[in-house]
Protein backbone atom coordinates (compact mmCIF):
# COMPACT_ATOMS: atom_id res chain seq x y z
CA UNK A 1 0.00 0.00 0.00
CA UNK A 2 1.21 3.27 -0.85
CA UNK A 3 0.46 6.90 0.70
CA UNK A 4 1.01 10.12 -0.54
CA UNK A 5 0.13 12.99 0.67
CA UNK A 6 1.09 17.12 -0.49
CA UNK A 7 3.98 16.91 2.18
CA UNK A 8 5.13 13.55 2.38
CA UNK A 9 5.24 10.31 0.68
CA UNK A 10 4.58 6.85 2.95
CA UNK A 11 4.74 2.89 1.75
CA UNK A 12 3.25 1.57 4.50
CA UNK A 13 3.23 -2.66 4.71
CA UNK A 14 1.38 -5.01 6.74
CA UNK A 15 -0.67 -2.28 7.86
CA UNK A 16 -3.91 -2.70 10.25
CA UNK A 17 -6.02 0.31 10.21
CA UNK A 18 -8.55 0.85 13.22
CA UNK A 19 -11.21 3.85 12.45
CA UNK A 20 -13.35 6.04 14.58
CA UNK A 21 -16.59 7.81 13.53
CA UNK A 22 -17.11 11.23 15.07
CA UNK A 23 -19.42 13.69 14.09
CA UNK A 24 -20.30 12.47 10.81
CA UNK A 25 -16.61 12.06 9.95
CA UNK A 26 -14.82 8.62 10.09
CA UNK A 27 -10.90 8.83 11.30
CA UNK A 28 -7.96 6.08 10.87
CA UNK A 29 -4.83 5.70 12.03
CA UNK A 30 -2.30 3.12 10.13
CA UNK A 31 -0.89 0.50 12.51
CA UNK A 32 0.91 -2.97 12.43
CA UNK A 33 -0.81 -6.16 12.61
CA UNK A 34 -1.00 -7.90 16.07
CA UNK A 35 0.56 -4.99 18.02
CA UNK A 36 -4.05 -3.35 17.93
CA UNK A 37 -4.44 -5.98 20.44
CA UNK A 38 -1.29 -6.08 22.39
CA UNK A 39 -2.48 -2.13 23.31
CA UNK A 40 -5.62 -3.04 24.19
CA UNK A 41 -4.61 -5.55 26.10
CA UNK A 42 -1.68 -3.45 27.80
CA UNK A 43 1.12 -5.48 26.92
CA UNK A 44 2.37 -3.29 24.52
CA UNK A 45 2.61 0.33 26.53
CA UNK A 46 5.03 2.38 23.50
CA UNK A 47 2.13 3.55 20.87
CA UNK A 48 5.25 4.20 18.72
CA UNK A 49 5.89 0.41 18.45
CA UNK A 50 2.12 0.43 17.45
CA UNK A 51 1.55 3.17 15.26
CA UNK A 52 3.14 2.95 11.99
CA UNK A 53 2.91 6.77 11.14
CA UNK A 54 2.28 9.70 13.69
CA UNK A 55 -0.64 10.71 11.91
CA UNK A 56 -4.24 10.59 11.58
CA UNK A 57 -6.17 10.28 8.65
CA UNK A 58 -10.02 10.44 6.89
CA UNK A 59 -8.69 7.29 4.58
CA UNK A 60 -5.36 5.65 5.27
CA UNK A 61 -5.58 4.26 1.46
CA UNK A 62 -6.10 6.76 0.07
CA UNK A 63 -3.41 9.02 2.20
CA UNK A 64 -5.49 11.70 3.00
CA UNK A 65 -4.74 13.01 6.43
CA UNK A 66 -7.33 14.73 8.72
CA UNK A 67 -7.58 18.65 9.49
CA UNK A 68 -6.35 20.16 12.15
CA UNK A 69 -9.56 22.41 12.17
CA UNK A 70 -11.21 18.87 12.19
CA UNK A 71 -9.54 17.02 14.97
CA UNK A 72 -10.48 19.93 17.46
CA UNK A 73 -14.04 19.57 16.36
CA UNK A 74 -14.23 15.76 16.73
CA UNK A 75 -11.46 15.42 19.49
CA UNK A 76 -11.24 18.43 21.32
CA UNK A 77 -7.47 19.04 20.75
CA UNK A 78 -5.20 18.35 17.75
CA UNK A 79 -2.77 16.79 20.17
CA UNK A 80 -2.19 13.79 18.02
CA UNK A 81 -0.61 11.26 20.32
CA UNK A 82 -3.99 11.49 22.40
CA UNK A 83 -6.21 11.35 19.30
CA UNK A 84 -4.21 7.85 18.75
CA UNK A 85 -4.81 6.35 21.92
CA UNK A 86 -8.53 7.42 21.86
CA UNK A 87 -8.76 5.77 18.26
CA UNK A 88 -6.66 2.58 19.62
CA UNK A 89 -9.00 2.13 22.36
CA UNK A 90 -12.26 2.97 21.09
CA UNK A 91 -12.05 2.43 17.24
CA UNK A 92 -12.58 -0.18 15.32
CA UNK A 93 -10.16 -2.83 13.58
CA UNK A 94 -10.89 -3.26 10.07
CA UNK A 95 -9.98 -6.92 9.32
CA UNK A 96 -10.69 -9.29 7.11
CA UNK A 97 -13.71 -11.84 7.97
CA UNK A 98 -11.19 -15.05 8.22
CA UNK A 99 -8.74 -12.50 10.14
CA UNK A 100 -11.58 -11.55 12.77
CA UNK A 101 -12.53 -14.97 13.24
CA UNK A 102 -9.51 -16.08 14.14
CA UNK A 103 -8.58 -13.06 16.58
CA UNK A 104 -12.11 -13.56 18.52
CA UNK A 105 -11.66 -17.49 18.79
CA UNK A 106 -8.02 -16.08 20.14
CA UNK A 107 -9.52 -13.83 22.64
CA UNK A 108 -12.37 -16.24 23.93
CA UNK A 109 -10.13 -18.34 24.80
CA UNK A 110 -7.85 -15.97 26.66
CA UNK A 111 -10.35 -14.92 28.46
CA UNK A 112 -11.95 -18.12 29.05
CA UNK A 113 -8.03 -18.77 30.46
CA UNK A 114 -8.12 -15.96 33.11
CA UNK A 115 -11.36 -16.85 34.86
CA UNK A 116 -10.03 -20.48 35.29
CA UNK A 117 -6.86 -19.20 36.75
CA UNK A 118 -9.04 -16.40 39.10
CA UNK A 119 -12.00 -18.33 39.88
CA UNK A 120 -12.89 -21.94 41.85
CA UNK A 121 -15.88 -23.79 42.80
CA UNK A 122 -16.81 -22.52 46.46
CA UNK A 123 -18.08 -25.53 47.20
CA UNK A 124 -14.80 -27.74 46.97
CA UNK A 125 -12.62 -24.58 46.42
CA UNK A 126 -11.12 -26.49 43.04
CA UNK A 127 -10.30 -24.26 39.49
CA UNK A 128 -12.58 -25.41 36.69
CA UNK A 129 -10.61 -26.26 33.62
CA UNK A 130 -10.33 -23.82 30.78
CA UNK A 131 -12.81 -25.90 28.76
CA UNK A 132 -15.52 -26.15 31.49
CA UNK A 133 -15.39 -22.18 30.93
CA UNK A 134 -15.50 -22.12 27.64
CA UNK A 135 -18.67 -24.37 27.92
CA UNK A 136 -20.15 -22.02 30.43
CA UNK A 137 -19.16 -18.89 28.34
CA UNK A 138 -20.94 -20.78 25.15
CA UNK A 139 -23.58 -21.63 27.28
CA UNK A 140 -24.47 -17.78 28.70
CA UNK A 141 -23.57 -16.55 24.69
CA UNK A 142 -20.97 -14.48 25.45
CA UNK A 143 -19.92 -12.28 22.66
CA UNK A 144 -16.10 -11.24 21.96
CA UNK A 145 -15.34 -7.64 21.90
CA UNK A 146 -12.98 -6.72 19.63
CA UNK A 147 -12.16 -3.05 20.96
CA UNK A 148 -12.12 -4.57 24.78
CA UNK A 149 -8.57 -5.95 26.58
CA UNK A 150 -9.27 -10.02 28.01
CA UNK A 151 -8.89 -8.63 31.28
CA UNK A 152 -11.59 -6.86 31.67
CA UNK A 153 -13.77 -8.97 29.82
CA UNK A 154 -12.65 -11.84 31.95
CA UNK A 155 -14.26 -9.36 35.06
CA UNK A 156 -17.68 -8.93 32.94
CA UNK A 157 -17.40 -13.47 32.26
CA UNK A 158 -17.24 -14.13 36.02
CA UNK A 159 -20.44 -11.94 36.76
CA UNK A 160 -22.54 -13.42 34.40
CA UNK A 161 -21.61 -17.08 35.07
CA UNK A 162 -21.92 -16.50 38.58
CA UNK A 163 -25.70 -16.74 37.60
CA UNK A 164 -25.89 -20.21 35.95
CA UNK A 165 -23.01 -22.23 38.26
CA UNK A 166 -21.06 -22.19 40.48
CA UNK A 167 -18.33 -19.36 40.66
CA UNK A 168 -16.26 -17.27 42.50
CA UNK A 169 -12.88 -15.55 42.65
CA UNK A 170 -10.34 -17.95 44.71
CA UNK A 171 -9.81 -16.33 47.89
CA UNK A 172 -5.87 -14.74 48.84
CA UNK A 173 -4.58 -16.13 52.34
CA UNK A 174 -3.13 -12.86 54.38
CA UNK A 175 -1.17 -12.40 57.34
CA UNK A 176 -1.91 -9.36 59.64
CA UNK A 177 0.95 -8.48 62.16
CA UNK A 178 -0.29 -5.26 63.93
CA UNK A 179 0.19 -4.08 67.80
CA UNK A 180 -1.94 -2.42 70.41
CA UNK A 181 -4.64 -0.29 69.98
CA UNK A 182 -4.03 0.22 66.24
CA UNK A 183 -4.36 -3.42 65.60
CA UNK A 184 -7.94 -3.40 67.12
CA UNK A 185 -8.69 -0.58 64.81
CA UNK A 186 -7.45 -2.13 62.16
CA UNK A 187 -9.40 -5.51 63.25
CA UNK A 188 -12.37 -3.36 63.24
CA UNK A 189 -12.56 -1.85 60.33
CA UNK A 190 -11.49 -4.69 58.33
CA UNK A 191 -13.45 -7.62 59.62
CA UNK A 192 -16.05 -7.38 57.73
CA UNK A 193 -13.92 -7.88 54.37
CA UNK A 194 -12.59 -11.05 55.42
CA UNK A 195 -14.66 -14.12 54.32
CA UNK A 196 -12.67 -16.48 57.12
CA UNK A 197 -10.41 -15.82 59.40
CA UNK A 198 -8.17 -18.89 60.19
CA UNK A 199 -6.23 -17.11 63.67
CA UNK A 200 -6.43 -14.37 65.32
CA UNK A 201 -4.23 -14.07 68.41
CA UNK A 202 -2.80 -11.23 70.75
CA UNK A 203 0.78 -12.24 72.05
CA UNK A 204 2.85 -9.89 74.37
CA UNK A 205 0.96 -6.71 72.96
CA UNK A 206 0.90 -7.72 69.22
CA UNK A 207 -1.96 -9.41 67.61
CA UNK A 208 -1.43 -11.74 64.22
CA UNK A 209 -4.54 -12.21 62.06
CA UNK A 210 -4.97 -15.21 59.28
CA UNK A 211 -7.38 -14.66 57.34
CA UNK A 212 -8.66 -15.46 53.56
CA UNK A 213 -9.88 -12.32 51.73
CA UNK A 214 -11.38 -11.64 48.37
CA UNK A 215 -8.32 -10.73 46.20
CA UNK A 216 -9.62 -7.32 45.03
CA UNK A 217 -9.48 -6.33 48.79
CA UNK A 218 -5.61 -6.81 49.03
CA UNK A 219 -5.05 -2.59 48.01
CA UNK A 220 -7.78 -1.79 50.90
CA UNK A 221 -5.94 -3.92 53.72
CA UNK A 222 -2.22 -2.79 52.61
CA UNK A 223 -2.98 1.00 53.07
CA UNK A 224 -5.12 0.63 55.83
CA UNK A 225 -2.86 -1.33 57.93
CA UNK A 226 0.03 1.21 56.96
CA UNK A 227 -2.07 4.75 57.68
CA UNK A 228 -3.59 3.01 61.05
CA UNK A 229 -0.52 1.62 62.43
CA UNK A 230 1.69 4.40 60.66
CA UNK A 231 4.00 1.89 59.26
CA UNK A 232 4.63 -0.39 61.99
CA UNK A 233 1.96 -3.18 60.77
CA UNK A 234 2.40 -5.37 57.94
CA UNK A 235 0.44 -7.69 55.51
CA UNK A 236 1.89 -10.40 54.01
CA UNK A 237 -0.08 -12.99 50.94
CA UNK A 238 0.86 -16.18 52.14
CA UNK A 239 -1.24 -18.19 49.63
CA UNK A 240 -2.42 -16.36 46.20
CA UNK A 241 -5.15 -18.49 45.76
CA UNK A 242 -6.62 -20.83 48.16
CA UNK A 243 -7.88 -23.81 46.09
CA UNK A 244 -7.76 -27.54 46.47
CA UNK A 245 -5.99 -29.93 44.69
CA UNK A 246 -7.12 -31.14 41.44
CA UNK A 247 -9.24 -29.54 38.39
CA UNK A 248 -13.45 -29.10 39.01
CA UNK A 249 -14.96 -31.99 37.08
CA UNK A 250 -18.43 -31.64 34.89
CA UNK A 251 -21.23 -33.41 36.19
Amino acid sequence: MSIFTPINQLKLTNVAIVRLKRNGKRFEIACYKNKVISWRNKAEKDIEEVLQTHSVFINVSKGQVAKKEDLIKAFGTHDVTEICKEILMKGDLQVSEKERASQIETMFREIATIVADKCVNPETKRPYTVSLIEKGMKDIHYSVKMNKNTKQQALDVIKQLKENMQLERAQMRLRLSLTGREGRKVKEMLCSKMAHVEKDEWDDGSLEIICLIDPGYLRLFDETVRSLTKGKGSVEVLNLKDVEEGDEKLT
